[in-house]
């Protein structure tokens, strides 16, 4: 089976053998950029990158700018490392289209575990098709349309309506759902699951109604 490429954005050189170290003993192959430019000049010449992780702040382009022109023309997953733990840095990371965010210092083993994690559930290999309340999802294409037009989701947007439209009628708390599609190492805020819900809501546009608050607890996927 051919390695897959995982592109380490950071400009320390021994954050960057830290983590290519860890993901080579897990038989990645680990393409290293030092500084934002680099990172964009080797993401477009590899074409086959299954996932980045992004330093933020770096020389000449920093991690944001990276990631927001990445996402006006790639969907693959981006992991975003700070040194900063704020809450709206966070936040920031996820409204450009990052898909985790790990702040430092960090733990390699846990980082690889996302990493795996993520490339596990977009390889994952389900039935094709999953079409509830006038929303359809192509699993294997990574597409979703709604009355007919392809929606753009992020990586995290697409999981969480995967999950709310697998357990449709299903009341689901803010533990199951950062258990289930941020995945159990998750040490963020549960307030990262409204911020999305939001957003993927605006998206669906009057398909967003599908997607229920309850109160005090979580959410549910309900189709009359």
């Amino acid at each position: 089976m051919e390695s897959r490429k995982i592109l380490v954005v950071d400009d320390e050189s021994r954050m960057r053998k830290l983590v290519r170290d860890f993901l080579v003993k897990q038989d990645f192959e680990v393409i290293e950029a030092e500084d934002g430019e680099d990172a964009l000049d080797k993401f477009y010449a590899q074409k086959d990158i299954a996932l980045i992780i992004l330093d933020v702040m770096m020389p000449k382009i920093n991690g944001w700018e990276v990631c927001k022109e990445i996402r006006e023309n790639s969907k693959v997953p981006i992991i975003m490392l700070t040194a900063k733990g704020e809450e709206s840095d966070e936040l920031l990371g996820f409204d450009i289209g990052a898909d985790e965010y790990i702040s430092k210092p960090f733990s390699p083993k846990i980082l690889v575990a996302r990493v795996e994690a993520i490339l596990r559930r977009t390889g994952k290999a389900e039935e094709e098709l999953l079409e509830v309340g006038g929303i359809t999802i192509d699993r294997l294409g990574h597409q979703v349309m709604a009355d007919g037009k392809e929606l753009e989701l992020s990586y995290k947007e697409f999981e969480l309506l995967t999950y709310f439209m697998e357990n449709k009628g299903i009341a689901l708390s803010r533990e199951k759902i950062l258990n289930h599609v941020w995945n159990y190492d998750y040490f963020g805020d549960a307030r990262t699951i409204d911020t999305h819900v939001k957003k993927l809501r605006s998206k669906l546009g009057s398909k967003g109604e599908h997607i229920k608050t309850i109160w005090g607890m979580g959410y549910k996927f309900e189709v009359e």
